[in-house]
């Protein structure tokens, strides 16, 4: 009974993660301290665009997905329950469609910073990132390499940077780019469906 209970689940678990072609090309952190313990964490989604070209539908989909679970949703306020009034935005830069997170938080482990018995340098593992297939990139600190996948930066730093990328798009891929101009522009007269599919023909020619 729990076998079959479980491969139910495990089927219905893959399946979800399989509908989802959301994704982004990489990630900033930028950590400001602005008190002992505490300041502001920002997190920017560099080129968010989906995978999937099967159909207007899928892509919609991821879209909806971004709307209703990033900006709208919860997903970033459960990745982080300890930091606080958080602030959320998509915008347009360099012909991308990006996202920001801010947030505020009063202790360093509520953003995943450590510091050894409060007077080591500031830490951050490679571990702690909230999502999945994020590789380092680069950071206004020292890296500790494969062997110690952990960043650190000097006491007196006020800003701690970092960046991840997560997946490199080709010409399978779509940005969703079009999609929030439509969605954000009241003045549009842009037929949604229409616009996926007409992006989508380009793609498979």
């Amino acid at each position: 009974m729990f076998r079959k209970v479980f491969s139910v689940l495990l089927t219905a678990l893959l399946a979800f993660i399989l509908s989802s072609c959301l994704t982004c090309e990489r990630k900033e952190y930028i950590f400001q301290l602005t008190g002992e313990n505490s300041g502001r964490l920002i997190i920017r989604y560099i080129n968010i665009f989906s995978n999937s070209i099967d159909s207007a539908a899928e892509i919609s989909s991821d879209y909806d997905e971004l709307v209703n679970m990033w900006l709208k949703g919860e997903k970033i306020e459960r990745d982080f329950p300890k930091a606080t009034k958080f602030r959320k935005r998509l915008y347009e830069q360099n012909g991308q469609l990006c996202g920001e997170v801010i947030m505020e938080f009063t202790n360093l482990s509520d953003v995943r910073l450590y510091r050894y018995n409060h007077q080591g340098p500031y830490m951050f593992s490679m571990s702690a990132v909230p999502d999945d297939g994020e590789n380092f990139i680069q950071c206004s600190g020292e890296f500790g390499g494969d062997q110690m996948p952990v960043v650190f930066w000097p006491l007196d730093a006020q800003e701690l940077r970092f960046s991840t990328s997560i997946a490199k798009p080709d010409s399978s891929c779509v940005s969703l780019l079009d999609l929030w101009r439509a969605d954000n522009s009241q003045k549009s007269k842009w037929n949604v469906p229409n616009l996926i599919q007409k992006k989508l023909g380009k793609i498979i020619k």
